[in-house]
């Protein structure tokens, strides 16, 4: 058997600040943009990985979902405790350089980790973590 990524959920809580972060500020293309208003799924990914997807999505739509776990998953996600997702870069520093220079949110610059990684962070406009690591 051989399963491949293809597509992560990312929440949004502002879909058009997602997608300024994410197309503008990362360079991922638009494949779907469906919905309305905060009700709106916006499919991006890399122009280089056509069968891979980030889908940014409207958080706890769910209708099994009462407004007390609603509101704590918008807390969680304020408090940048709730999505997260890592990408990787061929040159860490020059998109480090890139996504800062459009004035998005550092966690962290370009850092040689213990473990072996050399990464950077970010958090997105609704609060998620966006690592990238260099490859």
């Amino acid at each position: 058997m051989s399963l491949r990524i293809h597509y992560a959920f990312v929440p949004h809580t502002d879909p058009e600040a997602s997608l300024a972060f994410y197309r503008d500020a990362l360079g991922l293309e638009v494949r779907n943009d469906v919905g309305g208003g905060p009700m709106r799924w916006i499919t991006v990914g890399s122009p280089d990985q056509p069968e891979t997807g980030i889908v940014l999505h409207p958080p706890a739509v769910d209708p099994t979902i009462s407004e007390e776990e609603r509101r704590v998953i918008h807390e969680l996600i304020a408090k940048g405790n709730y999505g997260a997702i890592t990408l990787s870069s061929d040159d860490l520093d020059a998109t480090f350089a890139a996504i800062e220079a459009t004035g998005a949110d550092v966690l962290q610059e370009p850092t040689d980790q213990d473990y072996g990684v050399r990464d950077c962070a970010f958090r997105d406009p609704a609060g998620n973590l966006v690592r990238i690591n260099q490859i």
